[in-house]
């Protein structure tokens, strides 16, 4: 499907037009200690992150041992522009290239998905609304398409999004709703 304006453009629809906040979280998807299963997973970055960290608790290794799991090219490439900011004279680098290519590696291609050009535009006119209305920084405004289109994908490919980062998903939650939405906790949360 190519790019459509007028679709990308009804988002506005859905604009707050005022600055939305941080909900409880007694009103939000946690995944619980035990991880059930459901149907299939998208990976925000930061689950590859915790991971190779150590952090990531253990319902989340469990919950991605019975579930299909789905990547997104936009966490590949977040992991891959980390790649490219290591110095290669910092004694961490040779560790952290071995861990993301490893990962990367074992990503099967028929699980690696490519956000097309709808999800694209409606994501940057979404991720628009969140950075007028949350104020967002320069630096949180790319994360914010990021975070947009993996909302997005995993709506349109009727998949979970599993992430730790409560409070950007929180606000996106508020905003679109249908998308399904599994929050953890790290150890380092």
């Amino acid at each position: 499907m190519g790019f459509d304006f007028g679709t990308a453009e009804r988002v506005k629809k859905i604009d707050p037009g005022r600055t939305l906040a941080r909900r409880p979280d007694d009103r939000l998807p946690y995944l619980g200690d035990e991880a059930v299963a459901g149907g299939p997973l998208l990976l925000d970055t930061c689950v590859y992150v915790d991971q190779m960290k150590g952090i990531a608790p253990d319902a989340v290794d469990r919950l991605m041992d019975i579930r299909i799991v789905n990547h997104s090219m936009v966490a590949i490439g977040e992991l891959m522009f980390g790649l490219g900011q290591l110095r290669e004279d910092d004694r961490r680098t040779p560790v952290v290239k071995a861990a993301v290519e490893r990962l990367v590696r074992g990503m099967p291609e028929h699980r690696q998905l490519l956000p097309d050009a709808d999800v694209m535009g409606r994501a940057a006119v979404l991720a628009g609304i969140l950075a007028r209305t949350q104020s967002y920084a320069n630096d949180d405004k790319m994360k914010a398409w990021n975070d947009c289109i993996l909302c997005l994908q995993a709506e349109k490919f009727g998949l979970t999004l599993l992430t730790a980062n409560v409070a950007e998903f929180d606000i996106l939650l508020q905003l679109r709703p249908q998308c399904r939405v599994l929050l953890y906790r790290s150890a380092a949360s």
